[in-house]
């Protein structure tokens, strides 16, 4: 199953008269790549909350925020109001760089790391249960994300093979062509160096031993292979690495036919091939 390594994610809850809101954000990444920012009440949590996204995303470089808005008017944290001043004056100051003359400065303010301190002593068991299981929900809806991208993907990988199969099967329409033409490049060549005539046999054994060297049989069969073989891995879970692998072995095959074409028309063939190919591995580094 293809899934994008591009995703977003999102829970909101209410506990205690404080409103939780948990976001989750991924790009694509070698590994994962984790950047949590919580609140100092939650942060006693922060290994049981990294391995919780571990168990969802594979890879991917991932952002996650858990952020507090009051609800009620009993409250039990406070705002940290210097923190929030020194906030603000830093993305007006920021904004007016930028010449942004729409910015709500405040809400932005109020999502700030350390904005709030929680009154509380300790972390209670029942909201560090709460905030868990919304911090599950966002990482699901994140894989549901990822999964419709990767539905997007797959359309577009079997797009691209589709097409560079559409232009392999045109190659043997001119290989039979090819070989006229360097025959017949061949004799000129050798009428313009020599007055004498030319040794037939010894001119056909020639070309025939140059003929095996520009063969591409077997270039076309692997390259064909492994078209069919991308398709098949799209279907495996956590594919992309390997699909990765598959395009580099794709690139290599259209290379060589592009070195033994000696043809006009094989070479425009080539060009295009490399051209979805190209498109295949852009996509690819975005395939989990």
């Amino acid at each position: 199953m293809v899934l994008s390594m591009t995703g977003y994610g999102k829970a909101t809850g209410s506990f205690e008269g404080k409103k939780i809101v948990v976001e989750i954000r991924s790009l694509n990444s070698k590994s994962l790549d984790l950047n949590i920012r919580l609140l100092p009440i939650y942060r006693e949590k922060e290994l049981d909350f990294r391995a919780l996204i571990a168990e969802y995303l594979d890879r991917g470089k991932v952002e996650v925020s858990v952020s507090l808005e009051n609800t009620s008017d009993s409250k039990n944290f406070t705002i940290n109001k210097e923190l929030a001043k020194a906030y603000y004056q830093d993305i007006k100051e920021l904004s007016e760089i930028l010449g942004e003359t729409n910015t709500e400065i405040l809400p932005l303010v109020l999502r700030m790391p350390e904005i709030y301190s929680n009154e509380k002593e300790s972390l209670s068991e029942a909201e560090s249960a709460f905030v868990t299981q919304l911090l599950r929900e966002a990482c699901e809806h994140l894989v549901a994300f990822r999964k419709q991208e990767g539905d997007q993907l797959v359309k577009d990988f079997q797009s691209s093979i589709g097409n560079i199969s559409r232009l392999l099967e045109l190659v043997p329409k001119y290989e039979q062509e090819r070989i006229g033409i360097v025959r017949e490049r061949m004799r000129t060549g050798l009428e313009k160096i020599s007055n004498q005539s030319v040794d037939e046999n010894r001119f056909e054994q020639e070309l025939i031993f140059y003929i095996e060297k520009m063969d591409i049989s077997e270039e076309k069969m692997r390259l064909s292979n492994h078209l069919n073989y991308f398709l098949e891995t799209m279907n495996l879970p956590l594919c992309g690495k390997k699909l990765g692998f598959i395009s580099q072995e794709i690139g290599r095959e259209i290379n060589t036919l592009g070195s033994k074409s000696y043809h006009v028309e094989m070479q425009k063939i080539v060009v295009e091939m490399k051209d979805y190919l190209e498109k295949i591995k852009e996509q690819v580094l975005n395939t989990l």
